[in-house]
């Protein structure tokens, strides 16, 4: 793989929703989501300047989570206002010790902290736009007026919210990178016998996003 040469003044790390809610023990786990952590830290540590991350943040009795819809069972689908919405566990409750950041993650070089899925009435995966696909984050402009052009993206889950998030930076005019080491999936039952990790691996790369190695950058 070749070498990839980074720019402290163009390129930062994305790290979405690296929060014990979607790691073993949690409320909505992702198989092995813990070992994001020390790949993580190590990109932090090392090859980059700047980076921000993701939280999410949700009220109890969240309209995406299948408690809120009687007879509903998780990872059903329901429609909403804004389309399709997968139903979830009740996870990421505001003020939770799972709904924080993880504890382990290093924080000397994450210089914002986007809190999303705030708002009752709509989910949010994308770190740049809620499910509704109006409602901004303000990360976008953040980013603008820090010059940056290109996003390496870690942390759960590849399929949602790292994968919206990608596909979101893709359109919005980025280069956009997702780093396999630092990333891992919940990977549900998608059309043709794919997973959802195949489907989204798939419409990302079709947009131009690069699946990347930690060897990249060594």
């Amino acid at each position: 793989m070749t070498a990839i040469r980074l720019d402290a003044a163009t390129d930062i790390l994305g790290i979405v929703d690296v929060q014990p809610t979607f790691m073993p023990g949690g409320e909505l786990p992702v198989a092995g989501g813990e070992a994001v952590v020390p790949v993580i830290n190590r990109l932090l540590d090392g090859p980059f300047a700047h980076a921000f991350a993701t939280q999410d943040w949700h009220p109890p009795g969240h309209s995406s989570f299948a408690s809120s819809h009687p007879g509903r069972a998780p990872f059903e689908s329901v429609e909403m206002p804004y389309g399709p919405q997968t139903l979830w566990p009740d996870h990421a409750i505001q003020g939770s010790a799972t709904a924080a950041l993880h504890p382990a993650l290093a924080p000397a070089r994450i210089e914002l902290v986007i809190r999303k899925g705030f708002r009752p009435e709509v989910d949010s995966y994308s770190a740049f736009f809620e499910n509704d696909r109006r409602t901004t984050t303000g990360l976008h402009g953040w980013l603008r007026e820090r010059g940056m052009r290109r996003l390496f993206l870690a942390g759960l889950a590849t399929d949602y919210c790292v994968a919206f998030s990608a596909e979101d930076a893709a359109r919005l005019g980025y280069q956009v990178f997702v780093i396999e080491e630092a990333c891992r999936g919940i990977g549900l039952p998608a059309e043709g016998g794919d997973t959802t990790i195949d489907a989204a691996r798939r419409r990302l790369e079709g947009m131009g996003v690069r699946f990347v190695s930690m060897s990249a950058f060594t």
